[in-house]
């Protein structure tokens, strides 16, 4: 049997003989990638895309350079480009052309997503299609569930009213031809409740992938730009999860999986690897992490102002999200990241 060492007892050992020298193996690219731990492939990303009313939309997000909010018609085109590059999955947000205190266009079977999903399904039907199930992107007030408000003037928002809402609008996503459902609201009881709306409407097949671990960041600004979602009053810090916490998180994921996810992710990433290798360690599930909209949008910024190598930083942003543990990466960088990889050694 092979006893370890500690390291003085190694250079104990070895007294009289040449120094340990770790860097023979870094000396060339080739050598490095024989011996790399962790390997980037275009298999670990899921594209997010923004999809609006329209005819020949294409309309860049400022804050989100090379994002777009996209019309239906333009899926195809950009489908059939993601599948190219080996990305597996996207993830569809939508943009609806009213909104309302409950979302009715969220669960309208000829809604935003629900058109989008079916496009993309009759131009590209391999590619794996998962759709936000929310509904702060349908109320006009911008919240994630039915709101309540008191007499005075204080609101609230109302889980149990907002888990048959969400039912009903993963079981449209469903019928529209969606692959993976995603909770994203950190409604209590959702993934049970979206489980049985599923289950009863013959869809066993459709998976989920819960935003278990969903945290009231400051880095989704760029994101509520693209979704036209800001909350009209008031904050998400009552559902959303306490930066702070990391063992709640795990609290959250384990309800989760009980209640039947497939998959469960972290959102965001950067700041939160720490949570993403608590969840990998404790989890026997695929694990997704989020690079979202901020973390984005910063490297983004400051590639434009020349002080960072943008291909570099990425890289390395995104090796680091998959060193810490995540299966699955949602991120923007996907057909960037997945260009770079097909020229590339790295």
């Amino acid at each position: 049997m092979t006893t370890l060492r500690s390291v003085p007892e190694v250079f104990e050992a070895q007294a009289g003989f040449p120094t340990v020298r770790l860097r023979r193996l870094r000396r060339t690219e080739t050598l490095r990638r024989m011996v790399r731990e962790t390997a980037l492939s275009p298999s670990d990303f899921i594209y997010p895309l923004f999809v609006t009313h329209g005819q020949n939309v294409r309309r860049e997000i400022p804050s989100m350079p090379g994002q777009y909010q996209l019309s239906v018609d333009q899926l195809p085109r950009e489908a059939e480009e993601v599948a190219r590059l080996g990305i597996p999955a996207v993830i569809l947000f939508g943009i609806p052309a009213t909104k309302d205190p409950v979302g009715t266009e969220n669960f309208d079977p000829n809604g935003i997503v629900q058109q989008a999903v079916r496009a993309i399904k009759a131009a590209v039907p391999e590619l794996v299609i998962v759709t936000d199930v929310c509904m702060c992107e349908y109320t006009d007030h911008g919240h994630c569930g039915i709101v309540r408000q008191g007499s005075d003037g204080s609101f609230e928002i109302d889980n149990d009213a907002t888990l048959d809402i969400l039912g009903r609008v993963a079981v449209s996503h469903a019928e529209a031809g969606a692959d993976i459902v995603a909770p994203s609201g950190m409604m209590d009881g959702m993934v049970a409740a979206i489980r049985q709306a599923l289950d009863a409407a013959g869809f066993h097949q459709v998976a989920i992938l819960s935003y278990a671990a969903k945290y009231a960041s400051a880095f989704y600004g760029p994101f509520r730009d693209a979704a036209e979602s800001p909350p009209q009053f008031g904050d998400r810090r009552s559902h959303q999860m306490d930066p702070a916490n990391v063992r709640e998180a795990l609290r959250e994921v384990a309800l989760d999986v009980a209640e039947g996810a497939d998959m469960v992710m972290v959102k965001p990433a950067l700041a939160y690897l720490d949570v993403i290798r608590a969840v990998r360690q404790r989890f026997d599930v695929p694990v997704a992490a989020y690079n979202v909209s901020g973390e984005y949008a910063m490297v983004k910024a400051a590639a434009r102002n020349g002080w960072i190598d943008e291909r570099g930083v990425t890289l390395e942003i995104l090796t680091g999200i998959k060193r810490a543990g995540a299966d699955l990466i949602l991120t923007y960088f996907a057909k960037e990241v997945a260009q770079w990889l097909q020229n590339s050694a790295f």
